[in-house]
């Protein structure tokens, strides 16, 4: 389903490794995916993969929690960075899929593909596309044109250059206002957020 050429050129910067010298996250731009509003006074960016079981427990079991106590309220802004893991030909298809997705719907897709990711062991990588393409809001056919787009490869070969760059080497990785968050536990994000609210 998902175009050749846009699994290649994503993964082709996947395997390629860490960069040598670590450096800030980039900065967030028009072309992230946000959760929250836009003058939170925390950022939080978020590199992650969507066949990362450590990713899939963040979602599932932390997220709804932080969420409800930052990102509802307005403290805090989620973005969310792509950055594919093995079995990466299906991570960067999934992380295209998100990209491709409607306006406002790229959580939706996110959500269930964290949500359903255990199933990928059971049932295989059909029912779980077929979830996440129904979670985008647009036809099937609207999100292959989308995939089709040299765009769509760009935008997720740039995330993973992102990664790279800051050092990141594993799924789930955390930064808050662009420092490492040791962990992914709702403890470790409240230690990193809460003396940022307090300025």
């Amino acid at each position: 389903m998902v175009r050749r050429a846009v699994l290649a050129f994503a993964l082709t910067a996947a395997l390629a490794g860490p960069a040598s010298a670590a450096e800030p996250p980039p900065p967030v731009t028009a072309q992230d995916h946000v959760l929250g509003q836009a003058d939170a006074p925390v950022t939080v960016i978020e590199y992650a993969s969507f066949t990362c079981a450590h990713c899939a427990v963040f979602h599932n079991d932390v997220l709804p929690a932080f969420k409800a106590r930052y990102i509802d309220t307005g403290k805090v802004r989620l973005v969310h960075r792509n950055l594919p893991t093995p079995p990466a030909n299906v991570a960067a298809a999934a992380a295209a899929v998100a990209i491709c997705a409607a306006p406002g719907r790229y959580f939706d897709v996110a959500e269930v593909f964290m949500r359903d990711q255990a199933n990928l062991r059971t049932t295989g990588a059909k029912p779980w596309f077929d979830a996440g393409l129904a979670a985008t809001g647009k036809t099937r056919e609207q999100v292959e044109t989308c995939l089709n787009d040299p765009a769509t490869g760009a935008a997720l070969q740039a995330q993973i250059a992102g990664a790279q760059a800051a050092g990141v080497e594993g799924t789930p990785t955390l930064f808050v206002n662009g420092k490492p968050v040791a962990g992914y536990s709702l403890e470790a994000l409240s230690a990193a957020v809460d003396p940022l609210l307090r300025r």
